[in-house]
């Protein structure tokens, strides 16, 4: 060809050779056209696949158990021992209340207990003096009737007049008014001495002066308020001296150590296949990198609406469905090396499948 177009050249020809590899270029451009829809798919593939036998959500935070502390007397406060986010253990005095109006009650109800010992030691005395009442009674009966007896004799026969006779008849009755008297005054002072079935065996008025000053002392025990549980004080704000102490009224509260749990507030249609039991995997968003093993421990009973103080109302026609949350409370099954805080945000991954993966 070279001979029959002389313009042909060896230039041409070089290009000629050059331009020979095209359909090569062809083929790894389809090849990589078609490469990235199918990386796509087995992406898609492998998400999804991830994503069964588990369900997550990151609508979810820490929860402790909050002991609000109350003093369970009136009184004002003279001295605290703690402070705000201080910890505490359980027992540890937290505040004193004033104790000295106490101490003045529980010495009235120990002088209540002496009277109550002193009216006893009489009440036994009158009732021993009333028993030789009625002896003394039924002696002076006998006497008076044996009188009788023999005026009654003496008058028959002419040897005593009548009004000597009337005036033994007089005797008698006035024994026998004497013997009724005296047994009603030994029943009454039994009866003041008797201690009953609630308290066999004790003085009623010594039982209740006891008793009083029971209540004294336990009230005394009381002005020493200590801490029900382990935990970090909070809301210390109305601990200062001088501040007044009402019976019922939180004065501070306590964080509890060991009652750490997540509340994590999944969707509706997540819990199909949620059940208590299943291994769970709790991050937090205050520390990245922990995560921890914990478990579904109870699914909660109704929508976090249903109580709500004003619960949704969809009686209208403007009403949209809206998918609800449900509270679900995961358990943690290990200890936190990190110190977890009330409220921290965190993501809760349920295997639904019973294995972690």
């Amino acid at each position: 060809m070279a001979e029959a177009d002389p313009k042909l050249n060896d230039t041409d020809l070089a290009a000629a050779e050059v331009q020979a590899p095209a359909p090569k270029r062809h083929l790894g451009r389809l090849a990589l056209m078609l490469s990235v829809p199918l990386l796509l798919i087995v992406g898609a593939v492998t998400y999804w696949w991830n994503l069964q036998g588990k369900v997550s959500t990151d609508n979810a935070y820490v929860h402790l158990d909050k002991v609000s502390v109350s003093a369970e007397i009136t009184g004002k406060i003279v001295e605290v021992f703690t402070a705000e986010n201080r910890h505490v253990a359980a027992g540890d005095l937290l505040f004193r209340i004033d104790p000295e109006p106490y101490r003045l009650q529980l010495a009235q109800a120990n002088a209540a207990i002496a009277s109550a010992q002193a009216s006893e030691t009489s009440l036994a005395s009158a009732s021993a003096m009333s028993g030789a009442d009625v002896a003394a009674a039924e002696e002076n009966i006998a006497f008076a009737r044996t009188n009788l007896s023999r005026q009654e004799a003496l008058w028959k026969r002419g040897f005593a007049t009548k009004a000597t006779y009337d005036a033994a008849v007089h005797q008698v009755a006035q024994a026998e008014d004497q013997l009724a008297i005296a047994r009603s005054k030994s029943r009454e002072a039994q009866a003041k001495l008797a201690s009953g079935s609630q308290v066999p065996g004790v003085y009623p008025q010594l039982a209740a002066a006891r008793a009083q000053r029971s209540v004294v002392e336990l009230n005394l025990r009381r002005t020493e308020v200590r801490a029900p549980v382990a935990g970090t004080v909070a809301q210390a704000d109305r601990l200062t001296v001088g501040q007044d102490a009402i019976t019922g009224l939180p004065v501070v509260t306590i964080v509890a150590d060991s009652s750490v749990y997540i509340e994590a507030n999944f969707k509706e249609t997540d819990l199909a296949d949620m059940k208590p039991g299943q291994p769970a995997e709790i991050s937090f968003d205050a520390y990245p990198g922990l995560k921890l093993r914990a478990h579904v421990a109870s699914i909660g009973a109704g929508t976090g609406s249903e109580f709500s103080v004003l619960p949704a109302q969809n009686a209208s026609g403007n009403w949209v469905k809206v998918t609800q949350r449900v509270p679900v409370r995961i358990v943690l099954d290990e200890r936190s090396p990190r110190q977890l805080i009330a409220g921290l945000s965190s993501k809760v991954t349920v295997f639904t499948d019973g294995r972690k993966h």
